[in-house]
C-alpha cells in the first residue's frame, strides 16, 4: 500500500508539472521571457548569418544559380540550429534562372576625348550585349504607336532613353524616416474603407502595354540597348500615402528591377545614375553628340525541372498542440544590383535566429514553430502564394503567421491587418517590452508581401512594424541595398520580439483569433 501511495503521489507531481509546463502562470512566462532577451541581445549570430546570406551569397535573384546555393547554404544552417524537416518546396517559375557576368559602360560627349564611367547596373533578364559596342545615344520622341513610323529604320545600332530627364532636388527631406507623433496620429487610425479597383488602375494597365509595344518596336528596329534612370515617380516603390516616405533615388543610388519576359528573349536594357541620365538628355537637347562605350555579358540557366521557385521549410515540433502551427516567415528571394541585406536578408536572418533563440534554450513549444524563407516575392508573393495554394486544407491549423519585411529597422509593434480581436492579446505582450521599443500596435492592414497570402486564406497574419530607418529613402531595391546599412543591434532585437511572439503565440490555450471578412490583395497580379 505504501508502495501504491507513492507511485501515486509521483503520478500526481509527473501530472502537475506537465500541467504546469503547458499552461505556464506569469511568473514561468516573464521567466520565459528574460530567458529568450538574454540570449537574443547578448550571443546573438544574426549579423553572422546575414553576412553569409549577402556579402557571401548574395544577390538571391528568384531562379538564379545564386539563390540556389544560398538555398542549400541556408537549409544546412537550419539543421545545425535543430530544426527538423528542413526542406525545398518546389513551386513552377515563368522564367528561367539570370546571372551578370560583366558590366561596363562610359560616355564621350562630342569630340571630348574624356571618358565618363556611368553608375547603372542592367535589369534581371534582360540579354547581354554581343560583345564591347560603341553606340550613338539618341532620344525619340514616341508618344503613341502612331509615331513607329516616323522612327522606322532609323535607330539600328543605336542606344535609346528612354525617359525625359527628371529633377534633382537638394536632400532637405529626412533620410533617416523615424515615426513621429504625426505619423503615429495616422498608423494608429483605422482603415479606411478600399475602392474594389484603382481609379487609375485603367490607366496604368494602358501604359504598361504601350511600353511593351514600344520595347518591342526598338528591338525589331535593331536598337542595341535601352536605357532609362528608374521609376517616374519618387513615391514608385512606396507602400504609404504620408508625406515623408520618398525614394531619394539620386547620388548614384539607383531603384533596378526586371524586365517581362523571363525567358531570355528581352533585349539589354540598362538603368542608370539620374545625374548621368539627365546629363546625356541635355547634351543631345543642345545638339551635341553622346556616344556610349557598352559590354554587358550575361548567363541564363535553365529552370530547375522540378521548379524553378523554391520555397524552404523547418520546423520546431511542438508537444500536446503540436498539430497545430505558428510560422516565422520572411521573403528569401533580392533583386540583383546589390546584396538583398536589407530586402530582405535582414527579414529571413531575424527569423532564422528566432528560432535558433529557442532551440538553444531547449525550450518545448506547444504548438509547432515552422520557419518559411519564401521565393520569388519580387515577383508577386509567388512563393508564399504558392504555399497557401499548395497546403488549403491545412490553413485551418495555422495559429498565427509573421513576417518580417521592412528593413533593418528594430520592431515597433504589430499591423493588426484589420483584426480588432488580437489587440488586447498584443498589447498586453508588447508590455515587458517596452524598454525594446515595441510600443506600436496599429490596427490597420498593410499589403504587398507574403502575409497578404495567409491573410486571404483567413489564417491570423501579421507584418511587424518595423524603425523605416534607410529602407524607403536609400536601400530598397537599389544598388545601395548592402551589409553596411544594416544595424547589429535592431536585427538582434528583431529576432528577440519575433522569438517571444511567436513563443507566446504557441504557448496559448486557444489559436489567435480570426477575423470575419479577408481582403485578397491583387496588386502585383
Amino acid at each position: 500500500m505504501r508502495r501504491l501511495a507513492l507511485l501515486a503521489l509521483l503520478l500526481s507531481s509527473l501530472a502537475a508539472q506537465t500541467a504546469t509546463s503547458a499552461h505556464p502562470g506569469p511568473a514561468r512566462q516573464a521567466a520565459t521571457i528574460a530567458r529568450i532577451r538574454a540570449e537574443g541581445l547578448r550571443h546573438s549570430q544574426a549579423m553572422d548569418t546575414l553576412f553569409w546570406l549577402s556579402d557571401a551569397l548574395g544577390p538571391r535573384l528568384t531562379a538564379s544559380p545564386e539563390i540556389e546555393r544560398a538555398g542549400q547554404w541556408a537549409m544546412q544552417r537550419l539543421r545545425s540550429y535543430g530544426l527538423v524537416n528542413v526542406h525545398e518546396e518546389r513551386w513552377h517559375f515563368n522564367g528561367v534562372g539570370w546571372s551578370l557576368l560583366h558590366f561596363s559602360a562610359d560616355m564621350r560627349a562630342g569630340s571630348q576625348p574624356q571618358v565618363m564611367p556611368l553608375i547603372g547596373y542592367p535589369k534581371a533578364w534582360s540579354q547581354g550585349t554581343p560583345g564591347p559596342v560603341t553606340a550613338p545615344v539618341v532620344r525619340p520622341r514616341i508618344a503613341s504607336p502612331a509615331d513607329f513610323a516616323k522612327y522606322a529604320g532609323k535607330l539600328r545600332g543605336k542606344i535609346v532613353l528612354l525617359q525625359p530627364a527628371r529633377a534633382v532636388h537638394l536632400l532637405t527631406g529626412p533620410i533617416i524616416l523615424p515615426y513621429g507623433p504625426q505619423e503615429i496620429a495616422e498608423m494608429m487610425q483605422p482603415d479606411q474603407p478600399r475602392p474594389a479597383r484603382s481609379p487609375n488602375a485603367a490607366a496604368r494597365r494602358a501604359a504598361f502595354a504601350f511600353h511593351a509595344q514600344l520595347v518591342k518596336f526598338y528591338q525589331q528596329q535593331g536598337v542595341v540597348a535601352l536605357f532609362d534612370r528608374g521609376p517616374n515617380s519618387d513615391m514608385a516603390s512606396g507602400g504609404s500615402n504620408l508625406p515623408w516616405h520618398q525614394q531619394l533615388t539620386d547620388g548614384g543610388t539607383i531603384i533596378v528591377q526586371g524586365v517581362l519576359p523571363r525567358d531570355g528573349s528581352a533585349m539589354p536594357q540598362v538603368t542608370l545614375a539620374v545625374e548621368h541620365y539627365n546629363r546625356m538628355v541635355r547634351l543631345l537637347n543642345h545638339h551635341i553628340p553622346v556616344t556610349v562605350h557598352l559590354n554587358i555579358k550575361v548567363a541564363f540557366t535553365p529552370a530547375n525541372p522540378a521548379g524553378g521557385g523554391f520555397n524552404i521549410i523547418g520546423d520546431l515540433p511542438g508537444s500536446d498542440l503540436a498539430h497545430q502551427v505558428v510560422m516565422l516567415g520572411a521573403h528569401f528571394d533580392s533583386w540583383q544590383a546589390a546584396t538583398g541585406a536589407t530586402d530582405n536578408g535582414t527579414g529571413s536572418a531575424a527569423m532564422i535566429e528566432a528560432l535558433r533563440i529557442i532551440h538553444t534554450l531547449g525550450l518545448q513549444p506547444r504548438r509547432t514553430l515552422r520557419l518559411a524563407l519564401w521565393g520569388g516575392e519580387e515577383e508577386g508573393e509567388l512563393g508564399s502564394r504558392a504555399y497557401v495554394a499548395a497546403h488549403r486544407a491545412a490553413m485551418a491549423n495555422i495559429s498565427a503567421y509573421y513576417n518580417l519585411d521592412n528593413g533593418t529597422g528594430k520592431i515597433r509593434g504589430v499591423w493588426m491587418q484589420d483584426n480588432p480581436a488580437v489587440a488586447p492579446i498584443f498589447q498586453a505582450w508588447g508590455r515587458p517590452l517596452r524598454d525594446l521599443g515595441v510600443d506600436l500596435f496599429s490596427p490597420r492592414a498593410v499589403q504587398q508581401t507574403d502575409h497578404v497570402s495567409f491573410d486571404a486564406a483567413g489564417v491570423p497574419a501579421f507584418q511587424f512594424v518595423q524603425d523605416r530607418l534607410e529602407y524607403n529613402s536609400r536601400t530598397h531595391h537599389t544598388n545601395m541595398d548592402l551589409y553596411d546599412h544594416a544595424q547589429a543591434a535592431d536585427l538582434e532585437q528583431q529576432a528577440t520580439v519575433a522569438a517571444i511572439f511567436a513563443w507566446l503565440t504557441a504557448e496559448r490555450d486557444q489559436p489567435l483569433p480570426r477575423k470575419g471578412n479577408y481582403i485578397v490583395d491583387k496588386t502585383n497580379d
